[in-house]
């Protein structure tokens, strides 16, 4: 209960009033006076102090004793019988004969006012390769380009982002990620695109990154864009002995793991800090991935790195895992 700063009759407020008529013998008239309120009240606070000590000063429940009008439990139960068969709440109303206000309130208290509320909840369903290289993960990001500190940092959303709305501004940079699925070893790359040139070199570079660290990829996941789609990108895979897998329509969890990076990336690489401009922040990405691949505790493997995956130590010179 939400209490005025300056209320006097608080509990403990009333416990001092009652204590001066109890102990102190002042009379209920005066105490009203002291404690600017009416003889009444103060009457009946003292008459609840000597029914129930210090606990009867505390609030009470305001909801009464009874309420005759209350819609019966057999009527609830039968308008949540109804709703599982899923009628809507005018029908439930007719068929009852009740109010569609009185069904409203009865489906809102029962957690059914949605129809959504009668689907199952689709169980979460986690997996995770087995091998390092079983399977990897690629996505595209597209962070806006700017040539001076963005609003993201100073706080103004007038500048160069709403110019590039209006196609005015610096444009766009094309941040392509790949992630390993058993390892969680990353790999991103900012690209003048994200057409099917840069999507082919961006996987021959993932696929050789990961064979300098003793990785052979098998299986690449990417969700359904054009360049994945295209005939450049689906001989690049056969050139390189990938299969190919593209995620169900419309479901980005299926690709989750990339989701997740690329979240992870934006708030600790491309906002974490303010870069005068995007190539700034662009020459720290390999600083950054080396710091998330070697030394950064990722918490879905134990709060180890993700080399550690690999059976390797963590590594301070940068230049040998670019």
């Amino acid at each position: 209960m939400d209490i005025h700063k300056n209320a006097p009759l608080t509990p403990k407020g009333r416990e001092a009033m009652v204590r001066s008529v109890v102990e102190r013998g002042l009379s209920k008239a005066a105490a009203a006076r002291q404690f600017n309120t009416t003889p009444k009240t103060v009457a009946k606070w003292v008459k609840r102090f000597h029914a129930e000590g210090v606990d009867g000063l505390r609030d009470r429940s305001s909801r009464p004793h009874s309420l005759p009008s209350q819609t019966p439990a057999a009527t609830c139960t039968t308008v949540e019988a109804l709703r599982r068969q899923r009628y809507t709440g005018k029908q439930i109303a007719v068929e009852l004969g009740i109010s569609p206000a009185t069904v409203s309130r009865i489906l809102y208290r029962l957690g059914l006012n949605r129809l959504a509320a009668l689907e199952p909840a689709e169980p979460i369903r986690r997996y995770q390769r087995e091998n390092p290289g079983e399977l990897i993960h690629i996505d595209i990001k597209k962070p806006g380009k700017f040539n001076r500190i963005g609003h993201r940092i100073t706080g103004d959303p007038t500048g160069q982002s709403n110019l590039r709305s209006r196609g005015k501004g610096p444009g766009w940079g094309y941040v392509h990620v790949c992630i390993d699925d058993a390892s969680r070893i990353a790999f991103s790359q900012v690209m003048k695109n994200e057409k099917r040139g840069c999507a082919v070199a961006f996987l021959k570079a993932a696929v050789a990154y990961y064979a300098s660290l003793g990785v052979t990829v098998e299986r690449v996941m990417t969700d359904n864009g054009s360049c994945y789609k295209s005939f450049a990108f689906r001989r690049a895979c056969k050139r390189l002995g990938l299969k190919h897998i593209r995620t169900k329509p419309y479901t980005p969890k299926t690709n989750g793991k990339a989701e997740r990076f690329i979240q992870t990336s934006l708030r600790e690489w491309a906002y974490a800090q303010a870069y005068n401009t995007s190539k700034e922040r662009a020459a720290e990405l390999p600083r950054w991935l080396h710091r998330y691949n070697w030394h950064r505790p990722h918490g879905s493997i134990g709060s180890k790195p993700p080399i550690s995956r690999l059976g390797l130590v963590r590594n301070n010179l940068l230049r040998l895992h670019n």
